[in-house]
């Protein structure tokens, strides 16, 4: 009786361990097949629908992924509908709808690629649950694509909006309300719109960090399609839609002392010709520099350190003027710093610049010296560039050894305090070390054009061109280049973005398909047809 107990006990056992492996047996064929629907209570494109709860029935578990990310509901919710279960296989899923639903008005639930297979996270593509609160489902359909306006980038996770162009339309809805309709453009650049109602509407792209669908200027990129979407006439958006960041309105913030003899004043948007005066009295011998700090909105004031509470300043921006009061309450100065932009190579058509932190009152050229690999002296010139750059001037030669020394005292900073003693070595590489691209630029638009010649996202080199013309990038470090091109249509020397209340569209960038793999002692040539 024992051994048939033990028996039956095994048995058991290994029925409930055989139960609870996930998978496929082995050496087994691969389930390759998606889920599939069996059910949903209300039927999927039910009308009139009235209910509260949608319960949706598949054929084995499932489990849904990057819901967040994945689900679009159009049109949007003011209050997200409750998902369950989410985090643990299961047979449905079920929507508990908390908000109020508009009348005569079709919903889509799409749950892009969320509902994948327990066991092998087979993807369902493209899931969708329809329903409508009116007498019939809409079904008209509009696609397009959308790229970024300044880089080539793949895109992922843009929303697209639909707003109607109706009686209570305009312009500043799209900063308050949700739209009429949404869509994603989820893994690809491609969007499609479905079960859409005819009429008139505006079409936006929004590139935001959170997707609320309400476009806030200072986080998102936009783009818009100029011209009004018509149902049913349009059933495909041409061009792609080009999404941008909107340049602020300038906004003045504070101006801080960060150290003693240096005031950072901050602000946001575009500055044009911003400018700070000192209004409180000071001695005769006082220096002051400013300058506008890179890829960031504040301006660095530096002045002789003087024994006060307190600064007054007049800060200005076209239309804006304020009197401030900075407060001194810093003891320590920035000590004097001092690099070289030359990392063991100089390149032949590069120029060795000696940068410091502090603004350079004066230098003293005898303090410097420079001396090829036979310790030979070479002839250089010292050019101050900015107010912290000296430029290293001399005749290079290639496949050459150098020395840069300075001794201390050689610059003389804003706070009186000097350099230590310098010493730089690098070298030149041969001429056949490099490379060169060739561009055949064949303008046919009527605005000149910026052709800038890239390395990931940097940009080598710029040449300006009002006509067709033969440019020459030479010795190039052997690597990867991309070329790009911007239709400078104000021929303001840079590119400018757009802005939405201004109906102003970004202007366009072009970008070479070819990636040119650049080798030593090697020329590319090439075309480039911008039009």
């Amino acid at each position: 009786m024992k051994n048939k107990h033990l028996v039956l006990v095994t048995f058991f056992a290994l029925v409930i361990s055989s139960c609870a492996r996930k998978g496929r047996p082995e050496g087994g064929p691969k389930d390759e097949t998606a889920p599939i629907m069996v059910t949903a209570n209300p039927p999927y494109e039910t009308i009139h629908f009235d209910d509260d709860n949608i319960r949706i029935e598949f054929d084995e578990y499932i489990v849904l992924k990057d819901l967040q990310k994945q689900l679009v509901i159009s049109p949007p919710m003011k209050n997200p509908p409750l998902i369950t279960p989410q985090g643990t296989p299961s047979k449905y899923i079920n929507i508990k709808i908390l908000d109020t639903l508009q009348p005569n008005t079709t919903y889509t639930f799409n749950f892009g690629n969320a509902v994948q297979d327990n066991n092998e996270n087979n993807k369902l593509e493209s899931f969708k649950y329809v329903f409508s609160t009116g007498d019939y489902i809409d079904s008209l359909k509009i696609k397009g694509t959308v790229a970024d306006a300044f880089d080539k980038k793949e895109v992922k996770e843009v929303s697209v909006l639909l707003y109607k162009l109706d009686s209570v339309y305009n312009d500043s809805i799209i900063y308050k309300k949700k739209p009429n309709y949404v869509t994603s453009t989820l893994d690809s650049t491609n969007f499609e719109f479905s079960n859409l109602r005819e009429g008139k509407y505006l079409m936006l792209a929004l590139k935001e960090p959170g997707n609320d669908y309400v476009f806030n200027s200072k986080t998102d990129k936009i783009g818009f399609v100029a011209d009004t979407i018509t149902l049913p006439a349009d059933s495909v958006v041409s061009k792609p839609i080009r999404f941008f960041k909107e340049v602020q309105p300038y906004e003045f913030k504070r101006g801080k002392e960060v150290t003693k003899g240096k005031i950072q004043f901050g602000f946001e948007g575009k500055q044009e010709n911003m400018n700070v005066e000192l209004l409180s009295e000071v001695p005769q011998d006082f220096k002051s520099f400013s300058e506008f700090e890179e890829d960031k909105d504040t301006l660095n004031y530096w002045y002789t350190p003087i024994e006060r509470d307190s600064l007054n300043f007049v800060v200005s921006n076209q239309n804006f003027k304020d009197t401030i009061t900075v407060r001194l309450r810093k003891n320590k100065i920035d000590s004097l710093s001092v690099s070289s932009s030359v990392r063991g190579v100089l390149h032949l058509n590069d120029t060795m610049f000696i940068q410091t932190n502090n603004p350079i009152v004066s230098f003293d050229k005898s303090k410097f010296s420079l001396i090829d690999k036979d310790t030979v002296d070479v002839a250089f010139e010292l050019k101050k560039q900015s107010i912290n750059k000296l430029a290293v001037l001399f005749d290079k030669k290639p496949k050459q050894g150098y020395i840069f020394k300075g001794l201390p005292q050689g610059i003389t900073d804003v706070y009186e305090t000097t350099n230590d003693t310098l010493d730089y070595k690098f070298t030149t590489r041969a001429v056949d070390d490099y490379g060169s691209i060739v561009l055949d630029v064949k303008k046919e638009t009527p605005y000149p054009v910026i052709v800038q010649l890239l390395v990931k996202d940097e940009v080598i080199e710029t040449v300006y061109l009002s006509e067709s013309k033969k440019v020459e990038f030479t010795l190039l470090d052997p690597k990867e280049y991309r070329v790009r091109a911007i239709i400078d249509e104000n021929n303001n020397h840079v590119w400018d973005t757009g802005n939405f209340l201004e109906r102003k569209q970004p202007e366009q960038i072009l970008y070479l398909e070819t990636v040119f793999k650049l080798r030593a002692n090697w020329i590319q040539n090439e075309t480039f047809v911008i039009k």
